[in-house]
Parts: structure tokens; C-alpha cells; sequence
């Protein structure tokens, strides 16, 4: 190696070189490139496209120009990278549905919101909007400071002076090292309303300021999900809202339901939206769609989801918000370069350094035009004198050998400037008329009186807010426009599932081989005592219906299974199917291990602490634990008690810790005892014995007896009875109890006991999957030894049973039918 290239080499530090060179590069990625200036709104990128754009001559009333012509000129003298980033951001600035107010008037294809690409940049034409005139109006004013060009060979605006407060108003997005920002766009109006106010009054809060503007307004409309989010990123400048379609149900005359979408979150593909609708529909994660469409056109959008007749299209509405781009979050984070260094700034301090700017805008604008004003009245003094003494001034120009010559004659003589002087030569003859003298004068008494309005301005700062305001509202008034997307509070700051589901009564059944579904309570009337009932579901042979309740589809359903477990799911989730349709496997809804099934469902509107669960398996255990234990429940279950070994669960009833308990028994014996004898124990315990039974008997119901109650027993051949509850004496927990019911071979063996006021319907159901409603006022009220009078006709061939009996809410009797009709009434 030679002497001089070992003179050339330097040692460095390599981790101090490293730290430096990076943060060299950082810091050039944030001023240079992704963040943009809180007084224009704009990266580089942008400011140059529309400088180039406005050097170019290519304004909004203008003939297009080739975008390709644009883009060259832009990387040519101020933006030396790609030309496809910088086309690219063009086409961005081009698109309605990316930017709340068009910075660029595109002509040909630019893009699409199902994520289409530009045509290329040789095939569109491209020309600065009307709206992007007013960011570099007054830029020839000496309002805004120029720089050199990557080269040196050429100027660039530092910062355009922004006569709209851009920032807010189109918003951006950007990823710098180390941070990033996410600014919404917003109502024109609003945002210039803002600025207003800030101007008036310094001391403005930004809840005041909430109540100007609302919160972002997004090109493609939509909804925003309430205030909280909004308010946060107002007032820290950081926060995060939810964005969800609007959306329309359509009631079509075949009585299906349709989901109409006519305006997305902002920045959704609606091509890859759709494309993910469909996926889920196939892949069964979403069931009821049975039709999917774009029926978008030049007039707007309309994305039509057809729904099966037996869904609900409120429930698969929520699942395509939960599981596609219906509804997306946004995240604000309103991260501006102030006097070159990154900030994130709160709302109020966006309109502040906004006002800021255009204060000094105008006081510029002012001062340029003073000097302006100023120049002119110098030469025109000089015309003045010349008019005043034009014989002389003649004839001293007359004489004078050279230009140089008169003009120095010119100063010397009457004490002109030498630009006074130099117009005195340049002076056409024309002007000596009388005329032309006056309006000399005229003009010079106007200049007098302009350069005295602008040393006022300038002299008053509240002079130059007043200016601001009013070509705010000028420009306020032409280009305003409507507020898109709607803000949406009526509870929904933190929506839940059940605040989408209409509040209606339904009926949740379970079969014996485990199917689920939902009907309205409305789908059954009631009939008299004896019928034959309407069929309910159809089942196989083996099958048939086990468990019926009714609930609401806003309650949480807790279902205890007989190995001791507890899962829990909503109404409006289990899947609402027609009156004869078996439903859906439940493993398919809760995770029930193999050789566990339901035993009890329990509806609960609200976990609360002074309510008790009490439960009793089939040898007479009892146990009782607070509502509030079984608050949060996983996915796989929780234990709700220990079982001994070939014990069962069979019953679980809702408590307010005061009542008493009814447990009967198959074999018809009964026990009544105050629930208190049971203590509270926590959730995993065994509990205590509530009824001792015989060897071959076993507990079929346990129930809480509310005061006024008759206790109301079903036998498995259809028997029924009320006996009144004051004659079974209150005995102590653990006792055999006292006899109920006469059990016979003609009435059989108990299958269910419940506790009736009269006021309410009675469901039977049957192994065969019969079901019949009937009044329980209109069932005989008996003795305790006695058998029972018939409540529903079993068909004896198919040797088929009662199997399910359930209490409903009463429901209004339909107009009396003949007798014959009412049992063979098999269509309703």
C-alpha cells in the first residue's frame, strides 16, 4: 500500500460510527420523508408533487398533463427517488375514497377501493384540484421560506402556506425509525370552525372543542363506535376508535332477511372483505349466508348478503363484525413535525401552530405587499415631480449627451432616485396628457391609503386574526361539503354482542342424544288439557326432547352437565332453527367431554352476590354456592361441585339465599326444608345430604317453592296433579320426606315435580317428540295419595312416554276451536 492511501485511512470507533450514521439516517427518514409538517399537512413528497404541479403551470383550471410528465419533473428538480413512489403517492392524493378532500383532479383510471392499482402513469393525466390552489396561494408573496434543491439548482418551498388547515383535514399516515404517525381526516368545516374558535378564544378546552368538531370524518363514511376513543386521542394525542360499516336489514317479501352494506371502514378492500365473507360461509365458521354479491356501481356501494331463512340476521351481522373488516379499529396517533422535531401533539395544539402559521402567512403576505405598495409610491413620486416640472425635466433630457448623463442630471436637479429617475426615462409621452395625469395621482392617493391599512395590520395582531377568520370562512363557504361518517353513542362506547340482538323471549331445547337450538316462545299456543299436542321437533328413534327452558336472547345460559360442570353461552348464541328441526350437536357449541351431557340450564341476567345456585344430585345431595362463583367461566367448563363416585347431577336452581326447597323422588316421595339448612360453600365443594332415599329410588326434581305455590307433579305415563304446598309439612334437610303421590302401574313412575302458582303454561314433552302446552290453572288440584288425572294422550303402539316437563310464561289463549280440531291440530 502506497504512502498516500495509508494517509488516507482514518480509524474510527465502529459503535460510534454506527450510533452516529444511524441517527443520521434516522433523523433524515423523520424531517425528509415520513412525517409531515403540523403547518401544511404535508411530507415532502406531497409539497413537491404539488409545487411541481403548480411551477408547471398544471392549476385546477387548466388543460390534464401526462402524470408521467409530473412524476418527471418532480424527481428531476426536487425528489431524486423512485418515480413509482412518487407516482404512487400521486395516484393516493388522486383517490376519493383515500382522501377526505382531493389534493389531485386525475383523469383516467386511478385506482379502485377493491384494491385495483393505476392504470400506468404514461396513460393518466393528472392537474392540481381547486382545493389544493388554496395550500399555495399567496406563495409568490414572500409568505413561506424557500430551500435549495437536493443539487443546489434549483428552490423548493420549505412549507406552503396552507390556506386550509390540511393537516387535520385529509390527515396521514407514516412509519419514520423508531415512531410513526396516524392522523384521521375530518369535516372541512368543522376543522376551519375549530380554528375559529382557538383564534377567539385562547383559553378553549378540547371538550369545548369536542362539541366543534365531533370527531374524524373518513372518505368512505361508515360509523364510529362512541366518544371515548375520540376523546382520548383529542386530549393526549394518542388513542384508538372502532370503525364499522353502515349497514341496512332488508326484509325481502319470501320473508328472508338481507344484509345490504353501503359504506365501508376506511381503508377496507372491499375485493378481499368479500373474499373473506366467502371463506368463512365455506369454511362453516359463519352459518346463514346462502348468497353473496357486489352489486356496486358509479352510484355507490352495496354489498348484498342474503341470509337463510331459519338464521338470525342480527346474530350473523355480529359475527361478520367480530370475524371480517365490517368493523375495524383505528388508531391514532397525531405524531407532526414541530419547527423540525417530531411531536404528538392533542387537538388543540394542531388548530394553535395551524393558526400560528397562517398568522405568520398573512403578517408576510402583508409586509410583501407593503413593500410592494411602497415602491410603487416611490416611482410615482418621482412622476409626480416629473409632471410638476415637465418643461424642465424635457429640456434637461434634450441636452444631455447619454442615458447616464440625463439620469444623473435628473437626481442632481430635483433630488430623485435613481429609480425615480431611470422611470422618469422610461416614461411614454402619453402620460403628459391630462388624463393620464390624473390617474397618476389617483393611483398615488390609493397607495397612500393602502400602505397606511397595512401598517395597521401590521401594527395590530387582532387585525391579522381578523383577516384569517374571514378568508377562513370564505373559503369555508365554497368548499364545504356534508359530514360522512356518523358518530354512533348510544351506549356503544364499549358495545357488547347482545346490544346488536333484538330483546325477545325464546324457547332453548336440548335432546336426549345432545341437540341444541332456539325457537320464538311465540311458536307454540296454548291448548286445552287432553290434546295431542303439535309436533315439536323431529327426532330419530332413539332421540327425543330432554331439556326445555325459556330465557331471553340477552341471558347467559349456564349449563351444568351431570358429571358436575358448568358452561356457560349466550341466548342469541345457540342457533334459532324452525318448529321441526332437531338443531345442532352441543359439542358444537360447548366443549363437553365424551359420556357428558346436559342436566340443567340456568338463566342468568346479571351476577350478583346475594343470589345463590342450589343444587341437588340424584342421591339426594344438596349443596348451595353464590351466584357470583360462576361469574367467569372458560371456554372448556369450570367444576361446579364434586361428585362421589356414581352420583349424578340432576338439578340447579337460582335462589335469593331465602326460599325453601321441594326435592321429590321417583318413587313419589317429597321433602320440604328451609335452604338455609344448607350452608353456602364454595364452588368445588360435595355438599350435604338434602333427602335420604331407598336403595331403588332415586330424585327426579328438586325445586325452590315460591309462597302461594302448589306443588305440581307428571308421572311417565301423562298423570298429572296440583296438590297445595301446606300439605307437606316443613321437616328438617335430610330427612325420607313424605309421600306426594300414589305412584301406580297405570300412572308410573315420577318423571318431574314443580312448583306452580296457576299463572303460567306447562310444556310436556314426549320420547316421540310431542309437545303440548296447556295452562297449569287448567290441571285438577288433588290430594297427595292421589294418582293424578290424564294431561296428554300417549300413543301406546309406538310405547311412547312423557319425558320433559317445563314451566313457560303464560301466554294469551287463542280463541276457542272445536273440540276435534284443537287434537287433531298437527300444522300450527
Amino acid at each position: 500500500m502506497s504512502e498516500t492511501s495509508k494517509s488516507q485511512i482514518k480509524e474510527i470507533n465502529l459503535s460510534h460510527e454506527m450510533k452516529t450514521s444511524f441517527l443520521d439516517y434516522a433523523m433524515s427518514v423523520i424531517v425528509s420523508r415520513a412525517l409531515p409538517d403540523v403547518r401544511d399537512g404535508l411530507k415532502p413528497v406531497h409539497r413537491r408533487i404539488l409545487y411541481a404541479m403548480h411551477d408547471l403551470g398544471i392549476h385546477a383550471d387548466k388543460p390534464y398533463k401526462k402524470s408521467a410528465r409530473i412524476v418527471g419533473d418532480v424527481i428531476g428538480k426536487y425528489h431524486p427517488h423512485g418515480d413509482s413512489a412518487v407516482y404512487e403517492t400521486m395516484v393516493r392524493m388522486a383517490q376519493d375514497f383515500n382522501y377526505r378532500y382531493m389534493l389531485v383532479d386525475g383523469h383516467g383510471n386511478f385506482g379502485s377501493v377493491d384494491g385495483d392499482s393505476a392504470a400506468a402513469m404514461r396513460y393518466t393525466e393528472s392537474r392540481m384540484s381547486k382545493i389544493s390552489m388554496e395550500l399555495l396561494r399567496d406563495i409568490n408573496k414572500d409568505t413561506i421560506d424557500f430551500q435549495d434543491n437536493y443539487d443546489g439548482e434549483e428552490r423548493e418551498p420549505a412549507v406552503l402556506p396552507a390556506r386550509f388547515p390540511n393537516l387535520l383535514v385529509n390527515g396521514t399516515t407514516g412509519i419514520a425509525v423508531g415512531m410513526a404517525t396516524n392522523i384521521p381526516p375530518h369535516q372541512l368545516g368543522e376543522v376551519i370552525d375549530g380554528v375559529l374558535a382557538v383564534s377567539t378564544d385562547p383559553d378553549i378546552t378540547i371538550h369545548e372543542l369536542m362539541d366543534i368538531i365531533p370527531g374524524p370524518d373518513f372518505p368512505t363514511a361508515g360509523l364510529i363506535l362512541g366518544r371515548s376513543g375520540i376523546r382520548k386521542a383529542y386530549e393526549t394525542g394518542r388513542g384508538s376508535i372502532t370503525l364499522r360499516a353502515k349497514v341496512e336489514i332488508e326484509q325481502k317479501s319470501s320473508g328472508k332477511e338481507v344484509i345490504i352494506v353501503n359504506e365501508l371502514p376506511y381503508q377496507v378492500n372491499k375485493a378481499r372483505l368479500i373474499e373473506k365473507i366467502a371463506e368463512l360461509a365455506r369454511d362453516k365458521k359463519i352459518d346463514g349466508i346462502t348468497d353473496l354479491r357486489d352489486e356496486s356501481d358509479r352510484n355507490g356501494m352495496r354489498i348484498v348478503i342474503e341470509v337463510r331463512k331459519d338464521a338470525n340476521a342480527n346474530v350473523l351481522l355480529n359475527n361478520l363484525y367480530k370475524q371480517t373488516a365490517l368493523q375495524t379499529s383505528f388508531g391514532i396517533n397525531m405524531l407532526a413535525l414541530v419547527d423540525g422535531h417530531p411531536k404528538v401533539l392533542n387537538l388543540k395544539q394542531c388548530l394553535q401552530y395551524y393558526l400560528q402559521h397562517q398568522q405568520v402567512v398573512i403578517r408576510r403576505r402583508t409586509e410583501f405587499e407593503l413593500r410592494k405598495a411602497e415602491a410603487r409610491a416611490h416611482i410615482l413620486e418621482g412622476l409626480r415631480i416629473a409632471l410638476d416640472h415637465i418643461d424642465e425635466v424635457i429640456n434637461l433630457i434634450r441636452s444631455s449627451q447619454t442615458t447616464d448623463i440625463a439620469r444623473e442630471g435628473l437626481i442632481s436637479t430635483f433630488g430623485l432616485s435613481e429609480k425615480q429617475a431611470q422611470a422618469i426615462l422610461d416614461m411614454r409621452l402619453q402620460r403628459l396628457t391630462g388624463l393620464e395625469r390624473e390617474k397618476i395621482e389617483d393611483e398615488y392617493q390609493g397607495l397612500v391609503q393602502l400602505m397606511a391599512e397595512l401598517n395597521a395590520i401590521l401594527a395590530d395582531e387582532e387585525k391579522i386574526l381578523e383577516i384569517i377568520r374571514e378568508e377562513l370562512i370564505e373559503l369555508k363557504e365554497r368548499y364545504n361539503d356534508q359530514r360522512r361518517t356518523e358518530i354512533v353513542t348510544a351506549g356503544l362506547e364499549n358495545i357488547e354482542d347482545e346490544d346488536l340482538i333484538p330483546r325477545e323471549n325464546i324457547v332453548v331445547t336440548i335432546t336426549h342424544n345432545g341437540y341444541v337450538k332456539r325457537l320464538p316462545v311465540s311458536t307454540y299456543r296454548a291448548q286445552k288439557r287432553g290434546g295431542r299436542g303439535i309436533q315439536g321437533m323431529g327426532t330419530n328413534e332413539d332421540d327425543f326432547v330432554e331439556h326445555l327452558i325459556t330465557t331471553s336472547t340477552h341471558d347467559t345460559l349456564l349449563f351444568f352437565t351431570n358429571k358436575g360442570k358448568v358452561y356457560r353461552a349466550k341466548g342469541y348464541e345457540i342457533p334459532e332453527f324452525s318448529r321441526t328441526a332437531k338443531g345442532i350437536p352441543i359439542i358444537n357449541l360447548l366443549e363437553v367431554d365424551k359420556g357428558e351431557w346436559v342436566n340443567a340450564i340456568i338463566p342468568v341476567e346479571e351476577f350478583v352476590d346475594d343470589w345463590f345456585l342450589f343444587f341437588t344430585t340424584k342421591e339426594g345431595i344438596s349443596k348451595r354456592s353464590p351466584l357470583s362463583s360462576f361469574a367467569n367461566i372458560r371456554n372448556n367448563g369450570l367444576i361446579a361441585l364434586n361428585l362421589r363416585e356414581g352420583d349424578e347431577l340432576i338439578s340447579v336452581r337460582l335462589t335469593d339465599g331465602n326460599k325453601e326447597i321441594i326435592i321429590g323422588t321417583k318413587n313419589g316421595m317429597l321433602i320440604r326444608f328451609p335452604e338455609t339448612d344448607v350452608r353456602s360453600m364454595g364452588r368445588t365443594a360435595t355438599g350435604v345430604k338434602g333427602i335420604t332415599i331407598d336403595q331403588k329410588d332415586e330424585v327426579i326434581g328438586m325445586e325452590v317453592l315460591e309462597e302461594s305455590a302448589d306443588i305440581l307433579i307428571v308421572t311417565k305415563n301423562g298423570y298429572g296433579k296440583r296438590t297445595p304446598a301446606i300439605e307437606y309439612r316443613i321437616q328438617g334437610r335430610g330427612g325420607k320426606g313424605i309421600k306426594t303421590c300414589n305412584v301406580t302401574e297405570k300412572n308410573g313412575d315420577l318423571v318431574a315435580m314443580k312448583a306452580v302458582t296457576g299463572e303460567e303454561d306447562l310444556m310436556l314433552i314426549t320420547t316421540g317428540g310431542v309437545i303440548i302446552r296447556m295452562a297449569t290453572s287448567d290441571i285438577s288440584t288433588m290430594g297427595r295419595n292421589t294418582q293424578g288425572v290424564k294431561l296428554i294422550r300417549l300413543d301406546e303402539n309406538e310405547n311412547e312416554f312423557v319425558s320433559t316437563v317445563a314451566k313457560v310464561e303464560k301466554e294469551v289463549e287463542a280463541p276457542e276451536q272445536h273440540e276435534d280440531n284443537m287434537l287433531d291440530d298437527t300444522e300450527e
